[in-house]
């Protein structure tokens, strides 16, 4: 079972309503695992600070038996970036995964 778990500063209020949902099917995507099994939590409002600034920023975990590994992960994070980026307006010099 996949589980992104993601800890952010951003305010709660400025994610969409669809972010779980989305984010479930790009993880399910870059896994190649059924959408039923995958899990996501964001714990946002979170007190953060990345180099002394509390500009939005995030830390995240991918946990998933199997379809992890280095060959693996930089396919996996460039998704995962990318759909941060889109979705949360999170730069990537801003995330580490």
């Amino acid at each position: 079972m996949p589980i992104f778990t993601i800890n952010t500063n951003l305010a709660q209020k400025l994610i969409k309503p669809d972010f779980l949902s989305k984010t479930a099917e790009v993880v399910a995507a870059v896994l190649n695992k059924p959408l039923s099994y995958v899990v996501v939590h964001i714990n946002a409002d979170q007190m953060m600070s990345w180099g002394g600034s509390t500009d939005p920023c995030a830390v995240a975990q991918l946990e998933s038996i199997g379809q992890l590994g280095k060959a693996q992960n930089k396919k996996i994070s460039a998704k995962l970036y990318e759909h941060i980026q889109n979705s949360l307006g999170i730069k990537p010099d801003r995330f580490v995964l």
